[in-house]
């Protein structure tokens, strides 16, 4: 396949009542809009550092963490913005900490990539490639040593892959069965070079399947086909049947970061692949069967746009952290020795 010869857009019937297709339909726009505000802001400088934008890739949060309970474990990467509003962190929360205002989710020191929500279970982005997957066995293990019934989902793009820590991480999870779901994000590049670029195997269920853990592989521009298949796996998880790898074949739309300059693919690529968008492909599949009509989208858009004015508003009226703060939480107090 080239570059240009993308799938088809995902069509057929959505097989859900109206109330959950349009909640689903409402994630991914929250999504959208709360990146696409972001990336404004960036430009703004009122959001410095480093930005990772998640647009083009929404259907994999959207499907996946639908099909998650409130008690699995939640790890996530750099580009974890979606994960984190869909996991039940606020906008607010999540605006303000990129703007590095104290009352942000994590009061402001993390920024974009290290969101973190330990109430819901959200433990954070991760800004080292591959650094959660250690972090996703080390949480699975001590569910499983606790006998607590969960299951630890942790997200990942296919350059991890190529990180020791990927294959550490799969041979100690099917090793001792740890109920760890493995959703690696393909986006076909890893930050500016193609997969057939860094690996000699491209089929990366293959990798997974190698240590003797069960893979699928699954559209993940198609928010149906991404819930079914993770709602599958995680119950395959939770009988007790160890780890399941899951391949999530997506493309995001935007630059690897805003500091991007994007030499390495053809626009026309881009502009290919953007047929096959999980917004517009999703919301066309719903009026097709007479579940959504555009006066309803538009209502649901400006909902969630109310949404985002209200976050920036929020993450504007934060207050700085106190200088006289900056080193709390960097080293512990020791008593002096009796």
């Amino acid at each position: 396949m080239t570059d240009f010869e993308v799938p088809p857009p995902p069509t057929g019937p959505v097989p859900w009542d109206k109330p959950f297709a349009l909640a689903l339909l409402s994630d991914l726009l929250r999504i959208r809009r709360m990146e696409e505000k972001a990336a404004e802001l960036y430009g703004q400088q009122k959001i410095r550092g480093f930005l990772h934008l998640y647009i083009g890739e929404e259907a994999v949060a959207a499907g996946a963490l639908r099909a998650l309970l409130p008690e699995d474990n939640l790890v996530a990467t750099y580009r974890e913005h979606g994960h984190a509003l869909l996991r039940g962190v606020g906008m607010g929360p999540i605006m303000a900490e990129m703007y590095g205002k104290q009352e942000g989710c994590s009061r402001g020191r993390g920024g974009s990539m290290h969101l973190f929500d330990r109430a819901r279970r959200f433990f954070g982005g991760q800004a080292i490639v591959g650094g959660g997957l250690p972090l996703a066995a080390g949480l699975a293990l001590a569910d499983k040593m606790a006998q607590r019934v969960a299951l630890t989902a942790c997200f990942f793009g296919e350059g991890a892959i190529a990180e020791g820590a990927f294959h550490e991480a799969m041979n100690l999870s099917a090793l001792w069965q740890l109920p760890v779901l493995f959703c690696c994000e393909n986006n076909r590049y890893a930050m500016g070079t193609a997969l057939a670029r860094s690996e000699s195997q491209t089929d990366l269920r293959l990798k997974a399947a190698s240590y003797g853990v069960a893979t699928v592989r699954v559209d993940g521009m198609d928010v149906v086909a991404v819930y079914e298949a993770v709602q599958r796996a995680a119950q395959q998880v939770r009988q007790g049947n160890g780890p399941v790898f899951v391949e999530l074949q997506t493309y995001r739309f935007r630059a690897h970061s805003m500091f991007d300059p994007e030499l390495y693919r053809d626009k026309k690529e881009v502009e290919a692949w953007k047929t096959r968008g999980p917004i517009h492909t999703y919301s066309a599949r719903l009026k097709a069967q007479g579940v959504l009509s555009e006066d309803e989208f538009l209502a649901l858009d400006a909902a969630v746009q109310a949404e985002v004015d209200t976050a920036v508003a929020f993450a504007e009226a934060g207050t700085w952290e106190p200088v006289e703060d900056l080193l709390r939480d960097v080293h512990t107090r020791q008593e002096a020795s009796l």
